[in-house]
């Protein structure tokens, strides 16, 4: 082996060419195969499916403040979860950002919302600890608004309740001092909430975690949305996965493979090509059978990263390690020789990459048209290594100003391209590396999944219905589908449209239907928070909502996730025509007069009781067509059926029935007969 001075001042010699691993020869049959490997004619693979969602990025289709109707928020509380380092330092990466995050509070105090703000900042431990008075005054400086604090922190609601009446913008005590915001504790999430209408989070670098003030807090708002900036690096984060452009690679960076196992396993699912260079290199050396001192690899992660190399192979895509590495004496950390990375001798340590290979990598960057750079450049995060960053930054900005799209992962990769970039604003940039390692590894993220859900599809209702100007009928809790598939065999001149959170009876209720009703469809969505933004699209009216039997379990009014909620009986009252009907039923009373008791809260005086036995309780199904569940019951449980009906301006304000049972329907004389479409209870139960 040649002494490692000797390779220092001969860079350019054989026994330094990078080794890139290609699968592309026929005659590579076994995975352990060292190093005598080939470049592969073509190093990227087309593939059919590069624009198709994932489930994955389904998940993260959230409601967003942009989207939320601006009308509702007028004299309604509004709570953030501010990012506090983005408003904190206001030089450096995070400058970038400050503008969203500013966005946010400025469009919700511009539309009339009480706004109560939200962050920690800071460790409590710290006798420096900046005080709310001073971050309210600093954000009051942002913002050109007064921003209040409150410091009574013994009872929270109290004191926020006491001052949101003398201020529009209010800042409370630092999360940083309750334990119960790291334990998700619900009552501090109850107390934190305030009685607010809409929560906003725009902390999207917390999304990870859970915590009080970003998952719990959404159990006790109407409204759970994402603010301005949350919004912007969600759908970055989306297209982060997407393989839009190619040839497409990843620089991995940082260890502990067997931790970032599904990940890495992803990225070689996705990606053209990968380049490691921090020690996650050595186990994917150490798996291609490459001379590895055993200090240096996770022994535990060996069937990991063959796995990985047997990805790689059967897509036919090359994966690169360091060809030398710069290391440090162990007994004098001050000398540092350069050495082939298969021939580190005992006694010394990697530090950064050597000159060959950050060349090499420069050569490969240059044909990519999108590149991932995920993880710390240096094997050792106690070493400094601008040099090689800076390097890596300053070639990153070429491609980037050539329309290479890049994707910037992590605080030391951000901070070498904060340093040599001057178009920072074309990257996309993640400052938190655990929220895309734990989205890459398939995991849900908390912050994310405790928003609301939004409808991620355009809908063509000339694709779904013959003829979408015909009257709609809308059930919520659509379940095996036995009601609607009913009422359009009877009714052919109204269009059906089951909403069905479960996504396996949504696709039996559509087989069931194809080819034999063109008036009846289904979709696969939360209703709750996404009855608006499909409904709204549909270029008929809308003359019916009817709620089923939801299941009682999930409809306290404690759960996150009842059915009946404001949001959604706001979106049902503005989208319903004058005249129209809402059908609620249910064989649990508690859950009936429940779903009343929502509707005519927040039915802005626009619903009146219809008919029944004196207390507002219909005898019988008006419609002559049973829901699945009336079918199961029926015979061993009342239902209680309530009907009501939207009237305009001048109708009068609504009238609540209080009674015993189970079943309503609210609406009466509606413009829609049984000859032309679904309305009125009495015709549809004539039919």
């Amino acid at each position: 082996m040649n002494h490692p001075l000797s390779l220092l001042h001969n860079p350019s010699s054989q026994s330094l060419q990078p080794q890139p691993l290609c699968y592309h020869s026929k005659s590579v049959r076994r995975l352990n195969f060292g190093r005598k490997l080939h470049f592969a004619e073509k190093c990227w693979v087309q593939r059919e499916e590069k624009n198709c969602d994932s489930s994955d990025n389904l998940r993260l289709h959230v409601q967003t403040l942009r989207k939320f109707p601006i009308e509702k928020l007028s004299g309604e509380v509004a709570i953030v979860r501010l990012d506090s380092s983005l408003l904190l330092e206001q030089l450096g990466i995070n400058s970038l950002f400050l503008n969203g995050a500013l966005s946010t509070i400025r469009y919700l105090h511009t539309a009339g919302a009480k706004v109560l703000l939200i962050s920690n900042w800071g460790n409590s431990s710290d006798s420096n600890l900046l005080s709310t008075e001073s971050f309210a005054d600093h954000l009051s400086k942002l913002l050109n608004i007064e921003v209040v604090p409150a410091n009574i922190v013994s009872d929270l609601m109290q004191s926020t309740e006491e001052k949101i009446k003398k201020s529009d913008v209010l800042l409370l005590p630092n999360l940083s001092k309750f334990r119960e915001e790291l334990t998700n504790c619900t009552d501090f999430s109850r107390k934190l909430s305030s009685g607010a209408y809409v929560f906003v989070n725009d902390a999207f670098s917390l999304s990870h975690k859970i915590l009080a003030s970003t998952v719990g807090i959404s159990r006790f708002c109407d409204a759970s949305v994402a603010g301005f900036h949350f919004e912007e690096k969600l759908l970055q984060l989306i297209e982060a996965r997407k393989i839009t452009r190619q040839p497409y690679f990843a620089i991995i960076g940082g260890g502990n493979f067997l931790e970032k196992a599904p990940a890495l396993h992803l990225l070689a699912s996705t990606c053209d090509g990968l380049i490691f260079i921090g020690k996650l290199a050595f186990q994917t050396m150490h798996a291609l059978g490459v001379s590895v001192p055993s200090c240096l690899i996770e022994q535990d992660a060996a069937g990991e990263a063959l796995k990985l190399i047997q990805i790689a192979h059967n897509r036919r895509i090359p994966i690169y390690y360091p060809d030398d590495l710069w290391c440090a004496d162990n007994h004098n950390p001050e000398s540092l020789q350069l050495f082939r990375s298969d021939g580190i001798m005992a006694g010394w340590t990697p530090l950064y990459l050597g000159p060959v290979s950050l060349e090499k990598i420069f050569a490969l960057l240059s044909k990519c048209k999108k590149v991932l750079w995920i993880g710390p450049l240096k094997f050792d995060p106690s070493v400094e290594d601008a040099d090689g960053e800076s390097k890596l930054a300053l070639m990153l900005e070429s491609i980037n100003k050539a329309g290479c799209e890049v994707t910037v992962v992590g605080n030391a990769a951000c901070k070498a391209i904060f340093r040599h970039s001057s178009t920072i604003s074309t990257y996309k940039i993640f400052k938190s590396a655990s929220v895309l390692w734990d989205f890459l590894k398939g995991r849900t993220l908390p912050g994310v999944t405790a928003l609301d859900r939004d409808y991620p599809f355009h809908l063509d209702w000339d694709a779904i219905f013959t003829d979408p100007t015909k009257p709609l009928v809308v059930d919520i809790g659509s379940g095996n589908g036995l009601f609607l598939f009913n009422m359009a065999k009877r009714w052919k001149h109204s269009n059906f449209l089951g909403l069905e959170i479960n996504d396996k009876l949504v696709k039996r209720c559509q087989q069931r239907i194809h080819g034999v009703l063109n008036n009846v469809y289904f979709l696969s969505t939360n209703a709750t928070s996404s009855f608006h933004s499909i409904i709204s699209s549909y270029p008929g009216a809308l003359v019916l909502t009817s709620i089923h039997c939801p299941n009682p379990d999930f409809n306290k009014e404690e759960h996150r996730w009842r059915m009946v909620q404001r949001i959604m009986v706001e979106a049902v009252i503005d989208l319903l025509v004058t005249n129209g009907k809402i059908f609620l039923q249910s064989d649990i009373e508690a859950v009936a007069l429940r779903m009343k008791e929502q509707f005519m809260m927040f039915g802005k005086e626009k619903l009146v009781i219809e008919g029944g036995d004196g207390e507002g309780w219909l005898p019988n199904n008006p419609f002559g067509v049973q829901s699945d569940w009336e079918q199961h019951v029926i015979g061993r449980a009342q239902m209680r059926s309530k009907q009501t009906q939207k009237v305009d301006d001048s109708g009068g304000g609504g009238v609540v029935v209080e009674g015993k049972g189970e079943q309503g329907v609210v609406g009466e004389d509606s413009d829609v007969d049984a000859e032309e479409g679904v309305g009125g209870g009495e015709a549809a139960a004539g039919e």
